[in-house]
């Protein structure tokens, strides 16, 4: 049976089934004409539309690959149906079409849920917040305003769902260039919106409060004068040394010591494979940099608490110490690491 005929005959499109349930209507019918090969006739039949309309959605998504973003994520969805057409015998269409194709590793259609895209949505609704991406990091970053003349980092999460949320036009691209900024579109706000009044509010709660790092919970203690134990310049050098070992990679990885990190890092000896993009390439040159620059000892408190997250007590014992001495050593290496990027100004910066 021809592709066309299977469409007629009443699958959804032919692209319902590999592709996640958010990827917009849309895209689908782009993707079934680009990556399946089917005519905007038999899409029109199958959907019960015109065909006029089916070519105005395509055009539109097509014109829409001007931005990277959108480039990347259609890409990734058109390898996913592609690759899907390989592994059907029945499909003699498709099947010369996708060995033609530039297949990678990764084509798999990305598994995350409407939920996922919201949650990361939710750090949009802080006023001047902005999703930052660059073509050789792997990750991106939202970036605000921290009312004092300095940015803060609010997440840092996979470029491939950024690539998601421009999809769904619930992003906007803000400024061009290499490092490109967007905000939440007006689609984006509504998407939220709706998701507030569909949602309890415990569950509201949840999906959109930020689980506090063992820092955080430390910053909140207070000592007998009434003052923070932790600045909030140390806990943003804690943030920023977590946010590059993020977009290293290297929380993937099994938990290891500062001093057996540092060799893996400078040898280039880490675990799976050690060719990475530029800006994952940077983010471990900063994390080694920072590391060697604490020294035995403190880095081993701050590669734990900081980028491992693992409780002050619990890396008390691990590493044979008194207690209550790990939040006075964890406090030294924050203001010794508050220095290292004090020093390195500008040249450190995560993105640019």
């Amino acid at each position: 049976m021809s592709a066309q005929n299977r469409v007629e005959s009443g699958c959804t499109f032919a692209v319902g089934a590999p592709l996640p349930d958010w990827v917009p209507r849309g895209a689908r019918l782009y993707l079934s004409h680009t990556a399946n090969g089917l005519s905007l006739r038999a899409l029109a039949r199958s959907t019960g539309c015109h065909a006029s309309t089916v070519m105005r959605q395509v055009r539109r998504f097509e014109s829409r690959r001007d931005d990277p973003l959108v480039d990347d994520a259609l890409s990734r969805l058109d390898r996913a149906l592609r690759a899907k057409a390989l592994d059907d015998p029945s499909n003699t269409e498709l099947a010369p079409m996708a060995h033609t194709s530039c297949l990678s590793a990764q084509d798999a259609a990305p598994s995350w849920s409407t939920e996922d895209l919201l949650d990361v949505m939710a750090h949009l609704r802080r006023p001047d917040a902005q999703i930052i991406v660059a073509p050789d990091m792997p990750k991106a970053v939202i970036l605000c305003d921290d009312g004092a003349g300095g940015t803060e980092r609010l997440a840092v999460f996979d470029r491939a769902l950024a690539e998601m949320l421009a999809l769904k036009a619930w992003i906007t691209c803000r400024r061009e260039g290499r490092v490109r900024s967007y905000v939440i579109s007006p689609d984006g706000a509504a998407a939220l919106r709706d998701s507030d009044m569909n949602a309890p509010a415990a569950t509201r709660r949840a999906r959109y409060g930020v689980a506090e790092t063992p820092v955080a919970v430390l910053a909140r203690r207070r000592d007998k004068t009434g003052a923070a134990f932790l600045v909030p310049e140390l806990v943003q050098a804690a943030d920023r040394l977590r946010e590059d070992f993020v977009m290293a990679q290297l929380d993937v990885l099994d938990p290891m010591s500062a001093d057996r990190l540092v060799r893996a890092l400078t040898d280039r000896t880490l675990p799976g494979p050690n060719i990475a993009p530029p800006g994952t390439r940077a983010a471990r040159r900063r994390v080694l940099g920072a590391l060697q620059d604490l020294g035995p000892g403190l880095s081993d408190m701050v590669l734990r608490v900081c980028c491992h997250l693992e409780g002050v007590e619990s890396a008390e014992q691990a590493m044979g110490w008194c207690a209550r001495s790990g939040k006075i050593v964890l406090r030294i290496g924050l203001q010794r690491l508050k220095l290292h990027y004090d020093r390195l100004g500008e040249d450190g910066l995560l993105v640019g």
